[in-house]
Formats: structure tokens, sequence, C-alpha cells
């Protein structure tokens, strides 16, 4: 059979391109796919060309194998349905609707144990979510918030947003967030930040105004992106405080001020990564129990309405150029695939 992929063909420069496929071998499953979903972090960074040639392209994702090397294909957030199977494979698979840490194609070939099997509750749009909201609930994990600690999170994209809603189930002292666009901090307090900030206030203003009642914050998250907002960060964390760091910052120059205030005052310094788990976790936890726990996350926080975008396949030159914008206005951007399985 044919089908369409996209291509990263050169920085800023994105290709759909139409080509065979073989039918699923033993233990395979053949999805037709119904959606994907952009990401603006890690994949933005690999459209602009912002990351070093030859990074690995992921390092736990068996379908991203190798390195930037154009041409190449991104994408790790596909859902659709499995309509045939290969030999030796469960036949329950078959007409199961499937997430998958996949490409951007209209159709794929994919070990059955690669696929997540979606619940009845979970609808398509919060389903594609799924990669974003597993980082969400990584960064908690590696956060470790305690009851009554006032927590900061500085950047409210698509990361931002799901990790203050997974932050705000925790009984915490207050939960602040900090962005520059208004939509955003309107949908901030939506997912459940007890308040909303700009990032114009600076560290004396958002403590001033974000009533924490210590003077600093116990942990702050920083997700924006901006290398600059590390030193934001650490101006607000107070004493042996914690900065976790889930942004990728790509080849954009970090410069961090790790002077006084931060040498005396023992803050720690946590980066934050969702392809492993920690080992304090590997004991009793492993992926397929995190991706349960991602399920009942996505049917709580109902992730879909933060989607303002789509775009068919064949337009994907489109979305891609949209993103690069950097408008505030712009959520989750996602591909359609006309034709696809629901």
């Amino acid at each position: 059979m044919k089908r369409t992929s996209l291509y990263h063909a050169a920085p800023r420069t994105v290709k759909v391109v139409e080509e065979s496929l073989s039918p699923p071998g033993p233990g395979q499953a053949l999805v037709i796919a119904r959606s994907s979903a952009i990401s603006a972090g890690t994949e933005l960074l690999y459209y602009r060309g912002q990351v070093e040639k030859g990074t690995a392209l992921d390092v736990n994702i068996p379908s991203l194998r190798g390195g930037i090397e154009y041409p190449f294909k991104y994408g790790y957030a596909s859902i659709g349905r499995v309509t045939e199977i290969g030999e030796g494979t469960d036949a329950s698979w078959v007409g199961a609707r499937v997430f998958a840490f996949h490409a951007h194609e209209s159709a794929f070939v994919a070990p059955i144990e690669e696929l997540i099997r979606l619940p009845d509750v979970l609808e398509n749009d919060d389903a594609l979510f799924y990669a974003s909201m597993e980082t969400a609930a990584s960064i908690a994990m590696d956060a470790k918030p305690l009851i009554g600690e006032d927590v900061v999170v500085i950047g409210q994209g698509i990361i931002g947003l799901l990790t203050t809603a997974v932050l705000s189930r925790h009984p915490l002292g207050t939960l602040v967030t900090v962005d520059s666009a208004p939509s955003r901090r309107g949908l901030s307090r939506e997912l459940g930040a007890g308040i909303s900030l700009d990032p114009n206030l600076g560290a004396e203003g958002i403590l001033r105004d974000a009533g924490i009642a210590s003077g600093r914050a116990d942990l702050v998250v920083e997700l924006s992106g901006n290398p600059d907002a590390l030193n934001l960060a650490l101006s607000l964390v107070g004493h042996e405080g914690r900065v976790v760091v889930g942004s990728w910052y790509g080849t954009k120059a970090v410069r961090v001020n790790l002077g006084t205030e931060f040498h005396r005052g023992r803050v720690r310094l946590i980066g934050s990564q969702v392809s492993t788990l920690g080992p304090s976790l590997t004991g009793r936890w492993d992926k397929r129990r995190r991706y349960d726990l991602v399920a009942r996350l996505l049917s709580e926080a109902r992730p879909s309405r933060l989607i303002t975008h789509r775009f068919e396949l064949s337009e994907a030159a489109r979305a891609f150029a949209l993103l690069d914008t950097g408008w505030e206005g712009i959520g989750q951007v996602v591909l359609d695939y006309p034709g696809g399985e629901g």
C-alpha cells in the first residue's frame, strides 16, 4: 500500500512524500493514522536546526533511530486504529484505537508492544496529548513536591500547562505560574494555578504579587524554553530549594548566574527528561504503569481544549511556519490525515 510521510528536508523546510509500505510481519500491526500532534518544544528545535548535527533523534523511541542527518522523519504523538496484524499477533488488536510514539505518517507498521491501546473513556483529541502528559507527569515525579510547598512554574506552553494541571492535584501551599501571554495565563488558571503572572514583573514583583508567605518559592519548574528564564528561576527559589529544568535549549546559549545566592543558598538544580525513569522509581514503576497514570490524568484534565490549529498533512509546511512565528495565540497544532481511522 501507499502512505504519505513528513520529512524534515533542511532547517525550516518540511516535505510530504508518498512512499510504499509493506504489510505487517509477525508480532506487528498496521495502523491507519487519524491525527498527530506537533511538539512546539523538541520538534520545533529540530525544525529550526537548533540542535547539534548528529544528535540522536531520540534515545528511547525505536521508530526514531539514528541521528539528525537530513532528510529525517520526526514526531512522537500519533493516534489511529489497527486495521491489520501480522502472524502470531493477538486478533483482539484488530480495530483497536491506539496511541503511538511515531513520526508523522498516514499509515505505519509497528510492533504491538510499541502501541498503547486507548481506553474507551479517552477521546481521540485528548489522547493526542499522551506524550506531553507523560512529560508533565515525569516532571512532577522528578520535582517531588511536598505538602504545603510554594511552587512556581515558568512557561505555560503545552508542557507547562499540563505540568500545572498535574501539580494542582497536589496539596501545595501556593501554585504560581509565569508566562508572557495573557491567553496562556488564563488557561493556566483554568487548569489549576492559583495565580498566573507576567515575567516582566521580575523576581521581586512575582514574589510580591504571588503572596508567598516564606518570601521565596520552595520549588521552581522552568519550562519556557528560554535560557534567560533560568536566572529568573534561580532568583525565585529559596534556601535549599529546587529548580527543575524541563526545557531543552538546544544550541541556544545558556548564561546562568551561579553566584552568591546559588552557592550560599545550597540550591539544587535538577534536570528532568521523560525518556527514562529516575533510579529511585524503577523498582516499583515501569513505563506501562506510567502510561496507565497518564491515561487517567488525560481523562481528568481533558487537554483537547488546548488545540488551537488543525492542518491536513499536505499543509504541514504551513503548520510548522505558524509555530515558528511564536505567536502567543498558538496552542497545540494538530495534523489530520484525510481518510484516517477514528
